[in-house]
């Protein structure tokens, strides 16, 4: 096995990364789908803006190993692993996904790609490795054999349209409305518009309220952030990220942001993106006003749309209960994150 670095280029390794993230996928997760093949590609070839990344994958150097139907690993993507090099905050951290396909675990691929990320993580001065994985799961057993200590466990909740009664988020939306006078609503497809750039920032901000892992440091957002990294995720690949905003009337500022995103080769699932309301502006409901009227759009915008899928961390109480209220229902297992120094990395 020989772990080679990802070239943009290359359509057969970022078919073979594919290949790896569905068939795991199967494994470990078989009720969500995987991304698209070029999804996937724009994530792990170029990241989605937030912070500089690489990709690296373990490819099969000869025929030794088979998997069990008894094809040989040669040149095949046996597993890959993608991290995320923050350079603004949390200078000593790396973020780290990896992925072994299911016919090659246990064969000490997984350990050679962990190594190989504690390498490239020390080369860029980072003493602290973070990851995530389903509760109880493969991924887990791994962190934990590899030492990681558990922190921060976010449930994944989803919303069935199908099952939601005829005109529920309708009334939803009057009731939020009653309770949100002097906001109106914007709504945008893509780019942030020009004139949301800089008042969206206090949006984001507003995100850093949500319980994190002891030790995160705070994301801190002005307009050019927003427009180099915040709008990576558009820029850079095929999915569509739909944006409600509401607008307080007396100052223009904008009080709350949700945001849902869509795969457009995966048009049936839909992941939703940030909610989040600035501390001056809580209490009038504005978060189920922009779900409501998120949901309202995507009625009209995403006809094939079925399900959409959310995560919050188990303490975040007020979201969940916005959740639960739109019919959210807890969808187990859990994302648990996972903190492992480098410097313990065998």
């Amino acid at each position: 096995m020989r772990i080679v670095q990802l070239d943009p280029a290359d359509e057969d390794a970022a078919r073979g990364c594919h290949e790896v993230r569905a068939a795991a996928g199967e494994a470990d997760d078989p009720r969500v789908p995987p991304e698209s093949l070029s999804v996937l590609r724009s994530w792990l070839t170029t990241g989605w803006g937030s912070n500089p990344s690489e990709a690296w994958t373990a490819v099969g150097e000869d025929a030794d190993g088979t998997d069990a139907a008894g094809t040989d690993a040669a040149g095949r993507v046996l597993g890959f692993y993608w991290i995320e090099l923050p350079d603004l905050e949390n200078l000593e951290r790396a973020m780290v996904i990896l992925m072994v396909h299911p016919a090659f675990r246990r064969r000490g691929a997984g350990r050679e790609l962990l190594r190989h990320a504690a390498g490239r993580a020390a080369a860029n001065g980072r003493s602290v490795l973070g990851s995530v994985a389903l509760q109880g799961g493969t991924g887990a057993d791994f962190a934990r054999q590899a030492g990681a200590k558990a922190g921060l466990v976010e449930e994944r909740r989803v919303l069935d349209l199908a099952a939601a009664p005829s005109g529920e988020f309708a009334r939803l939306h009057a009731q939020a409305a009653a309770k949100a006078g002097g906001y109106t609503l914007a709504r945008w497809l893509g780019f942030t518009p020009e004139e949301y750039i800089d008042r969206i920032a206090g949006a984001l901000n507003a995100m850093n309220d949500a319980p994190s892992d002891e030790g995160w440091e705070d994301d801190l957002w002005d307009a050019g952030r927003v427009r180099a990294r915040h709008d990576g995720v558009v820029r850079v690949s095929t999915i569509r990220r739909y944006s409600v905003a509401a607008v307080h009337e007396e100052t223009g500022e904008v009080a709350a942001l949700s945001q849902v995103y869509i795969d457009p080769e995966v048009p049936w699932w839909g992941s939703q993106g940030l909610t989040a309301v600035t501390r001056p502006h809580r209490g009038h409901r504005l978060g189920l006003l922009t779900k409501t009227d998120m949901l309202a759009w995507l009625a009209g915008a995403e006809p094939r749309l079925e399900r959409i899928m959310t995560g919050n961390a188990a303490s975040n109480k007020y979201m969940i209960e916005v959740n639960e209220t739109l019919g959210f229902r807890l969808f187990e297992p859990a994302w648990e994150f996972y903190q492992l120094p480098v410097a313990e990395v065998r």
